[in-house]
């Protein structure tokens, strides 16, 4: 099995240490988040908390694809961390990524980080609506994410869990997490606009997002909400498609 692995500079020192973890890291680690799709552990470097997170092994296809014509995620991550440092939004640190292969195949990755703190994520916006200071953390949102488009950055993967936020006395600091799946191009108005859908199923924070993103834009709200509004019922119908499809076949596959 042949190794692939790139190393902050700041974090070079340490590379013995970050080796060992990546071989060892079945047996070694504390356990963190949701474990479904992919493995996430913590530890200690220093005192310092580190998060180490091992994408699972890919289909045969993209076992070819990403041995011979595309990046990984763990690869993807780590530069995609970067540049968004450079460009001046908030991520956990990135530390390294490395990548096992065979001479015709990729196997698993790993990505590590700083882990970050956090008070919430955007997920608590949508279970408690009244959150305190509810709708000030939801315009603050929204104009992170003008920011982010103004940047030209389109987070794929903007959804409820992808946003780590700091309330930090109500000069909240907002921290992009996930990150293998970004682009990095001027983005027209829809696409601005859709880039929300993920978010939330609720009108309510629909119509704030709508209002402060058109302050921000100073386009026509109505426009805006209309777009915003109609591309979350189309990810919401297209979601629940999809999760009705994959129960009949576990149906069928249990036949």
């Amino acid at each position: 099995m042949k190794i692939k692995k790139a190393i902050h500079n700041s974090f070079k020192i340490h590379s013995n240490f970050l080796d060992n973890i990546i071989l060892n890291f079945d047996t070694k680690g504390e356990t963190y988040g949701n474990q479904d799709r992919n493995s996430l552990k913590l530890f200690d470097l220093e005192g310092k908390s580190i998060n180490v997170k091992s994408f699972r092994v890919p289909n045969i296809i993209n076992q070819i694809a990403y041995k011979f014509f595309r990046k990984s995620k763990a690869h993807r991550s780590f530069e995609y961390a970067n540049k968004l440092l450079e460009l001046g939004v908030e991520t956990p640190q990135p530390i390294a990524y490395y990548e096992f292969t065979t001479p015709f195949l990729f196997k698993n990755s790993f990505y590590i980080s700083e882990q970050q703190d956090c008070d919430l994520t955007y997920r608590e916006l949508t279970i408690n609506l009244n959150y305190p200071d509810h709708e000030s953390i939801l315009r603050a949102f929204t104009r992170f994410t003008f920011e982010l488009h103004e940047k030209s950055i389109h987070f794929l993967d903007h959804s409820p869990g992808n946003t780590l936020i700091e309330l930090n006395k109500g000069d909240y600091k907002f921290y992009l997490v996930d990150l293998n799946r970004m682009a990095f191009k001027p983005l027209d108005f829809k696409t601005r606009v859709k880039n929300f859908a993920k978010l939330t199923i609720h009108k309510s924070m629909i119509e704030v997002m709508s209002d402060e993103y058109a302050k921000c834009t100073g386009k026509d709200y109505n426009e805006i909400f209309n777009v915003m509004w109609e591309e979350t019922q189309a990810f919401q119908a297209k979601y629940h498609n999809k999760q009705r499809l994959k129960k009949r076949l576990k149906f069928w596959k249990r036949m």
